[in-house]
């Protein structure tokens, strides 16, 4: 669930009577979970030591498990299933894996409660899990991330970190996890959150896909109009487009008007438009995106540079 501010225009006694009606149905489902805890934990054992198909935990991508809230037994089990890392989103009286015993296995432990039911994780707890479960998986490390039954608060994290690093939509990655773990199920407050991360920190920008050094990180393009060389017919004179002088194809030469060269720290590669598309791809938001026709305007290679695009 959400908390809102109250919106502007509202007067101050309505909004604090709001957050005072969500604080006491807060407060209720903690109580409810609470009391449930113990009931429902031991539903899943039942069910796990009882049905195959019932697991406790599951792998949902390479150096990731997803799953229920572990016992001490299963510590050296995950360690010895290469988890290097545990992510945990329970609240304290659900935690039954001290912070010590993980340690004492060489495990990472990252400790974010979240109230079961109902509620998802803050925008920045998210970031957080996120970037420590691809810190782990960057190093062949695999992270394990569970809540109290592996279904809502962990599956959050869990489709969180697929949208940014796999590049994933948030419905694609709800199926894929459900494919996996088909026992997942999300609130809407846990969905928002998804939506919301994706959104806001994974969401893919286009850009053309030449733009892009296929060896560095896009952060780093340089592009101005010094960048720019505008090549005339004047310049091709003198080159032979036949087979024979190793040059393939008349057309190309026929059809290039524009040589843009891109400047990566300090290195200058040169990329020649021909006859293809200018086909889209994406960078992660936040980085520079340059707008080509606004800045072939400018220095009068706008109509050459429709003509190369489909």
């Amino acid at each position: 669930m959400f908390i809102e501010d109250p919106k502007e225009g509202e007067s101050g006694g309505g909004g604090r009577v709001a957050i005072g009606l969500i604080d006491v149905k807060r407060s209720a489902v903690g109580v409810g979970a609470r009391a449930l805890f113990y009931p429902t934990l031991l539903y899943n054992v039942v069910r796990n030591k009882c049905e195959s198909g019932f697991h406790w935990w599951d792998e949902v991508d390479e150096f990731l498990l997803l799953g229920a809230v572990p016992f001490p037994s299963d510590v050296p089990r995950l360690k010895q299933l290469g988890v290097r890392g545990v992510v945990t989103l329970n609240e304290p009286y659900e935690t039954l894996v001290p912070t010590s015993l993980y340690q004492a296995h060489g495990v990472g432990h990252l400790v974010i409660p979240t109230r079961d039911y109902l509620f998802a994780p803050s925008f920045g707890d998210i970031c957080q899990a996120v970037d420590f479960i691809h810190k782990n998986a960057s190093c062949g490390k695999t992270t394990y991330v569970h809540c109290k039954a592996g279904r809502g608060r962990s599956t959050t994290i869990v489709l969180c970190y697929l949208v940014h690093h796999r590049h994933m939509t948030p419905a694609a990655a709800y199926g894929y996890v459900r494919l996996r773990r088909p026992r997942v199920h999300l609130a809407t407050s846990q969905w928002k959150a998804v939506q919301e991360y994706y959104h806001l920190r994974a969401k893919k920008i286009w850009t053309p896909r030449f733009l892009i050094y296929p060896h560095m990180n896009s952060a780093a393009l340089v592009l101005d109009e010094t960048s720019i060389v505008i090549v005339t017919e004047a310049d091709l004179d003198g080159y032979d487009g036949s087979h024979e002088s190793g040059i393939v194809g008349n057309d190309m030469w026929e059809k290039v008007s524009l040589v843009y060269r891109v400047r990566f720290l300090g290195h200058s590669a040169i990329v020649r438009l021909s006859r293809f598309c200018l086909r889209p791809c994406t960078v992660e938001a936040g980085q520079l995106c340059c707008g080509l026709p606004r800045l072939m305007s400018q220095v009068g290679g706008g109509e050459s540079l429709k003509e190369l695009c489909c």
